[in-house]
């Protein structure tokens, strides 16, 4: 009888010796990514380092504590060095501009509130970029982010990282089936980030106690106005502020400088009950400010859905799931209708303040830490 001489699958899921596995890492310079690589390193990998110049590297040398900035990029280079595996820097500027900057500021614009993070990930990280791991005969391709995935009876699936106060999975919905083929998270599963900068003193990682960065890439300080005045001066004209009547109640001096939600700043008083932005009008040039109540939403309409489960997500006429529509608070509770393949509608059993367009809605399994991908809220 023949035995079998299949040899056993290694940590990233392959049948063959690490040495013969080729792995792309995507190191932004900060200690998650170079955890990554560090380990898969020592663990006798084909690694190769991967980072992406966004933006303008002269100006980004001068910008702490943002991912792929020129210090990042010094930083991701030494760690290729002190462990041993090639590094490449590759400009992605004129693609990162077009695919995530100019939506960005249009999107803000347009009364919305973007997540500039998602489509990064989606459209340069884990779509250019998985693209240049596979022209480079990688197996793979690694990130330093916290999530998780399994393998189930139907293939890969998307989990929740094992820590929730580092979990990523509101940035990484939009992960497709074939993209999660090819990805791994080999942070996912670790407790906590001081288990992450553990590992980082183990391999000697000079970026072990480098702190994380805050702040989306290119808007420094989180001063959106600031980059979106920048991008488009137009933005910062005068308007009025009026209430849902339509009633002019004061001036401002550009909606850039307001967002859903907000209620100081307004330069109303005078009246009995605050007032709260619940919607900004680009085209008018107006800020609609009304009663908290209005901010309450439950019904939530959404466009361009990724779905992840194991059925196809119009094979049902109504899904329970719960959902999150903004990275800082827990999923809910929700009924989720599809309407199309791609396009749904979310009923929050408790409304939500502060829903906006521009904002991601992430589903979730309601008994495990499977996530079923998500979508973008729209104004119906």
């Amino acid at each position: 009888m023949a035995l079998d001489q299949t040899p056993p699958l290694n940590s990233l899921g392959f049948a063959k010796a690490p040495a013969d596995t080729r792995v792309v890492v995507a190191m932004s310079g900060g200690v998650d990514s170079s955890v990554v690589a560090a380990m898969l390193a020592e663990e006798g990998y084909d690694v190769v380092g991967v980072t992406l110049q966004l933006y303008d590297h002269g100006a980004a040398l001068a910008k702490k504590g943002a991912c792929c900035a020129g210090i990042d990029i010094h930083d991701a280079r030494r760690v290729a060095e002190d462990m041993g595996f090639p590094h490449y820097v590759l400009d992605y500027e004129n693609v990162f501009k077009d695919a995530v900057i100019d939506e960005f500021a249009d999107s803000y614009l347009g009364g919305a509130t973007p997540v500039p993070c998602i489509r990064c990930n989606e459209r340069v990280k884990f779509k250019d970029l998985l693209e240049t791991a596979k022209d480079l005969e990688a197996d793979c391709m690694a990130t330093g982010h916290y999530i998780q995935r399994m393998v189930g009876d139907r293939g890969p699936e998307l989990h929740t990282a094992a820590d929730p106060a580092k979990d990523q999975s509101y940035f990484l919905f939009s992960t497709t089936p074939e993209q999660l083929d090819y990805l791994r998270f080999p942070l996912g599963h670790l407790p906590s980030k001081e288990a992450t900068r553990a590992l980082a003193e183990k391999y000697g990682l000079r970026v072990a106690n480098k702190p994380d960065s805050q702040d989306i890439c290119f808007v420094p300080d989180g001063d959106y106005a600031a980059v979106i005045r920048k991008l488009r001066p137009e933005a910062a004209a005068p308007g009025d502020i009026v209430d849902t009547e339509g009633r002019v109640l004061a001036q401002h001096d550009g909606v850039i400088n307001y967002t859903i939600g907000q209620r100081r700043g307004l330069g109303i008083g005078g009246l009995a009950d605050p007032l709260y932005v619940v919607r900004l009008d680009a085209d008018t040039k107006q800020v609609v400010v009304g009663p908290k109540h209005m901010l309450a939403t439950r019904t939530v309409p959404i466009k361009e859905v990724n779905w992840l489960g194991d059925e196809a997500f119009s094979s049902r006429s109504e899904w329970n799931v719960t959902v999150r529509v903004r990275s800082t608070r827990p999923p809910v509770d929700a009924i989720l209708r599809p309407l199309s393949d791609t396009t749904a509608e979310v009923e929050l059993l408790v409304a939500e303040e502060g829903v906006s367009p521009g904002q991601a809605c992430v589903f979730y399994d309601t008994e495990s830490s499977r996530i079923f991908g998500g979508g973008w809220v729209y104004r119906g």
